[in-house]
């Protein structure tokens, strides 16, 4: 695939407020502000003086005032507003922290040293940053499990919600989450673009380089030879994924590597996917075991075994694994007996309205994005909430 994402690159919306307002007339402090602007994607207007309240955008409208130390006394009187970040030359400077008060400024910044804090401060400004997308990760307990198709589920029903929606396939050997939405060929970045990923990936950038399909973003595998993706692209790009809010979707592998962990390190809930079966109940434990070592609220996903039609030996019961796992219980999965013929078709797991896998997504997000975006609560009640359907 060609072409790369670099972690300066703007997002390619027409969704952003605009840059930061910088007030200074200190030649070299601007040219080193102009530098962090452009490092950020950002675009900013320069003020000098007093003049920062009344041209352009002005004080009160931008979404950030960086304001440099020696045009600070000029401001004292301004209104008082958020995001008024002071610069200096020294941290270390008393009459900056007086300046700092006068002002108020939520931050005072010496460079160099403070250019990483600011580049990213910048960049949210630039993006309109609002609260992080809530983000859930899917394992497999077993092979053969099912989490992929429910992670594809999630993603679709909270996309046809309304929601902003990015898929991220962390597993490099699951074969590709695009094909299992049936759009390999539909145009868009995939994982290997993103191998030298450094620092921060701007949040617009990445959804507008991904492959749209069913109403949501898709990060998934291209058909190369790439079957790793070094822990630190692996953390700037789930965390550019987050940035822009809504819900984020993670599929990931049972084998925990370093790039693993990054990603399971930015998950906010876990569902374990567990198939109603002895043996696929003693893999699991081994799975949870070294996921709650980097992600605590790990919940249990209950899968009924294959077409009930086909006769098969007594299967635990839901309650029944989580308590052998000692994990709160999601929910039940049933069998969904049409999911194959509708993959054929080229409907998403997930798109069947009258599915199993339709109904646990949709209750699934009503109970953890209730309006406010919540993923705290006992799973008890999440398990009430999204409890089986049937096929």
């Amino acid at each position: 695939m060609a072409g790369r994402m670099t972690s300066d690159q703007p997002p390619a919306t027409g969704e952003r407020p605009g840059g930061p307002l910088i007030v200074t007339e200190d030649d070299n402090l601007l040219d080193d502000l102009l530098r962090l602007c452009a490092a950020a994607g950002a675009t900013p207007e320069v003020a000098y003086g007093g003049s920062a309240r009344g041209r352009g955008r002005g004080w009160a409208a931008a979404p950030l005032v960086i304001v440099g130390a020696d045009c600070a006394p000029w401001l004292c009187g301004a209104g008082r507003r958020g995001g008024v970040v002071l610069v200096g030359r020294s941290a270390d400077d008393r009459r900056l922290w007086e300046l700092a008060v006068a002002v108020g400024a939520e931050r005072v910044l010496a460079l160099p040293d403070g250019e990483s804090w600011l580049v990213d401060r910048i960049a949210d400004a630039a993006e309109g940053v609002g609260p992080a997308a809530v983000t859930v990760g899917v394992i497999g307990g077993s092979g053969g499990a099912g989490a992929s198709t429910l992670a594809c589920a999630l993603a679709v029903t909270a996309a046809r919600a309304g929601r902003r929606t990015i898929l991220v396939d962390a597993d490099p050997l699951g074969g590709g989450l695009d094909v299992l939405l049936g759009g390999e060929k539909e145009e868009g970045l995939r994982w290997p673009a993103f191998a030298e990923s450094r620092g921060r990936v701007a949040g617009g950038a990445l959804e507008e380089s991904l492959p749209r399909l069913h109403s949501l973003r898709v990060l998934s595998w291209d058909r190369g030879d790439c079957v790793a993706i070094p822990p630190q692209a692996m953390r700037a790009v789930v965390a550019a994924a987050r940035r822009r809010g809504g819900a984020v979707v993670v599929d990931l592998p049972r084998r925990l590597d370093e790039a693993v962990v990054e990603a399971l390190a930015q998950v906010d809930l876990g569902l374990l996917v567990v198939p109603a079966e002895l043996r696929a109940v003693a893999a699991a434990r081994r799975v949870a075991a070294g996921v709650q070592v980097v992600l605590p609220d790990l919940r249990v996903v209950a899968r009924g075994g294959s077409d009930p039609a086909v006769g098969r030996a007594a299967e635990p019961a839901p309650d029944d694994i989580a308590r052998l796992l000692g994990l709160p219980l999601a929910g039940e999965l049933a069998w969904e007996s049409g999911l194959a013929d509708g993959l054929a078709r080229g409907a998403p797991p997930g798109g069947d309205p009258r599915g199993p896998l339709r109904h646990f997504g949709t209750a699934f997000w009503e109970r953890v994005l209730p309006g406010g975006e919540q993923v705290t609560g006992g799973g008890a009640e999440l398990g009430q909430a999204v409890g089986g359907g049937s096929a």
